[in-house]
């Protein structure tokens, strides 16, 4: 059996990755993908990437590990000036060692789970890591996002929410977000985030495909102190949402 554990979306909470590692660890998985945004609008940005860089996973680029490594990049997906300062303070966390493992980044990650199955990790879509796949996603769009792939299974990030759902055949996984995962997309409003850190395992033997959705409780006074003891922009909202836990 090949056990493959999915995480994304860390967003710089080095304690939500620290927890879900141990869980992982704990489930003996063989190999790890990371489906991108690790370091930007959470409090320890450098703690999370050194984690990471010694952990020694393949991670895929997500959005906002692209805006660390061009900022232009930012006015296009958003103009709010509390998320463009706290990607700004992220940035200036960082040593050019850093910054030089972000570039080491790949668009997609592509690899054979066993004769009849592939999957493929990219961060929103295949066509663009500022995609949105949902479970509401309409057919016909995701047809337009999925345009040309052919693996049986692909696992993306980005929006924050898990999921599972099937699409003409092929099982499409979203592991959630370690760092910061959300009670419902942010089109229903400022997003409020849920106590855990979530990610997924994907098991295959002998053909069969199996997918688990995690989700490991994390102590919010715990999240409150790594907040509190930073100076991130985002760092009274994150102490009002680990209030909430």
């Amino acid at each position: 059996m090949t056990r493959i554990a999915l995480i994304s979306d860390i967003h710089g909470n080095d304690l939500a990755l620290e927890v879900a590692l141990d869980d992982i660890h704990r489930e003996r998985v063989d190999q790890i993908i990371c489906l991108g945004d690790v370091a930007t609008l959470g409090p320890q940005p450098r703690e999370v990437i050194a984690r990471l860089k010694a952990l020694g996973c393949l991670c895929v680029m997500g959005n906002h590990d692209a805006f660390l490594l061009d900022p232009g990049l930012i006015p296009a997906y958003t103009t709010e000036p509390i998320i463009v300062e706290t990607i700004e303070w992220c940035a200036r966390q960082l040593t050019r060692a850093d910054v030089d493992y972000l570039r080491s980044f790949l668009p997609s990650v592509s690899l054979s789970l066993d004769t009849s199955n592939t999957l493929l990790c990219f961060h929103g879509s295949p066509k663009s890591n500022t995609d949105n796949i949902l479970a509401t996603t309409p057919p016909p769009e995701l047809d337009k996002l999925l345009e040309g792939q052919t693996a049986t299974l692909l696992a993306g990030g980005h929006t924050h929410l898990q999921m599972l759902r099937q699409h003409k055949g092929a099982l499409i996984v979203n592991p959630g977000s370690a760092g910061q995962p959300f009670v419902e997309t942010t089109s229903q409003g400022p997003p409020r985030l849920l106590p855990w850190a979530e990610y997924a395992i994907v098991n295959s033997h002998n053909g069969v495909i199996g997918i688990e959705l995690r989700r490991v409780p994390l102590d919010p006074d715990a999240l409150r102190q790594r907040a509190s003891a930073s100076d991130v922009p985002l760092r009274g909202w994150l102490i009002q949402q680990y209030a909430k836990g």
